[in-house]
């Protein structure tokens, strides 16, 4: 197999160099050419034919939103990676080459104890990213899946549109390709949606509160990031917060959100099998869960307790997905009632939330209040 073709992009020498020589240590990854700016790096694409680019985000010339937004205009297909601070600026300049079609970021490591360390958290998000967006699959991927479907000896019973069933709340997981699918998504849902939204994108802290100011700002939802104790209603978006995982409790004046900041799972804080058990256990089978596009497979579990549980479970398709890691695991061990292309989703999610509407069975929500509590 041909080895991906790597393109650095960084006005610092050193960290052209020390990405070079981290790359390098993995047998899969050639890295063609470097360049300090944008303006070399248009056309050193042109020379190169690179599979991938990381790009810095602040560079003399050509900073790294003028460089994404002169690559898509000839190269929309082409992977690049985000290499972005976490401050408050980083952050915002991150989400917005997000929303211009960056494929995704990687965050420079603070307060680590040496380069070397700081490198090694580098390499570690970073590789796994550049293989998730080229294609490379994880061997390890298809035994864990074919795993689950061994344990899973229950009988799943496929939802349609038409089914009858309740829901009282939607449950999304997201990852890599998450704040441009959020992005889709949401409005697509229109105003006034009957029940309150819970979302586990994986973003560090401040990512996750620009997140949930951009998703309501086009949107129709009261968004914001999680707030323990919080009781959730009808058309509210809760963001799980960066760095803590978030659940829902059932207590006697509804259901709560909680959070807390134990052990990571998929190496993930916030994780998405997290916030699934707990809405498994919290509503049973009025859960309505959507799996889109993300690597790894986070969320895998938590769709099991909610298929278990005789919850709905969607997810997005190989076709429109950045990577097909976390909804292809779910897909490929069974779980799914449907696989469906991200703009198919929305009408989906709403014709099973009208069925259950017309339930007899259904009783609707006090009205929403004007202001989020």
């Amino acid at each position: 197999m041909d080895k991906i073709r790597v393109l650095i992009v960084d006005d610092s020498a050193v960290i052209r160099r020390l990405l070079s020589d981290l790359l390098k240590e993995d047998p899969q990854i050639e890295v063609v050419g470097m360049a300090g700016n944008g303006e070399l790096a248009i056309s050193k694409v042109q020379q190169l034919h690179p599979d991938l680019i990381t790009l810095d985000m602040e560079m003399p010339v050509m900073d790294g939103i003028e460089t994404l937004k002169a690559l898509r205009k000839t190269h929309l297909k082409l992977p690049i990676i985000m290499f972005s601070t976490l401050t408050e600026r980083g952050s915002s300049a991150t989400m917005e080459a997000l929303s211009l079609g960056a494929s995704d970021y990687v965050t420079k490591p603070a307060n680590v104890g040496s380069v070397i360390e700081g490198m090694g958290k580098i390499r570690d998000e970073l590789i796994p990213k550049i293989k998730a967006l080229c294609g490379r699959k994880n061997p390890a991927a298809p035994a864990q899946v074919a795993e689950l479907k061994t344990e899973n000896r229950f009988a799943r019973i496929p939802r349609t549109a038409t089914s009858s069933s309740e829901i009282d709340i939607l449950a999304i997981g997201v990852s890599t390709g998450g704040p441009n699918a959020l992005a889709e998504l949401m409005p697509a849902l229109g105003k006034n949606f009957p029940v309150p939204v819970v979302i586990v994108q994986h973003m560090p802290p401040l990512f996750t509160r620009l997140l949930a100011e951009r998703l309501g700002a086009i949107s129709g939802f009261k968004c914001q990031e999680g707030v323990a104790g919080q009781l959730l209603r009808p058309g509210q978006l809760w963001v799980a917060p960066g760095g803590y995982h978030m659940e829902t409790e059932r207590v006697r004046d509804g259901v709560i959100l909680h959070l807390h900041e134990e052990r990571p799972e998929n190496s993930c804080r916030p994780a998405v099998d997290v916030l699934f058990r707990s809405v498994a256990k919290s509503y049973g089978s009025k859960v309505l869960s959507v799996i889109l596009t993300g690597m790894g497979q986070d969320g895998l579990r938590g769709c099991e307790a909610i298929a278990a549980a005789g919850g709905h479970v969607l997810v997005q398709d190989e076709a429109s997905s950045v990577v097909w890691g976390m909804p292809g695991a779910v897909s490929n061990a069974g779980l799914a009632d449907k696989v469906l292309p991200l703009k198919e989703l929305a009408p989906e999610i709403l014709k099973r939330i009208q069925a259950g509407a017309a339930s007899p069975a259904f009783r609707p929500f006090p009205p929403l209040p004007s202001t989020v509590p």
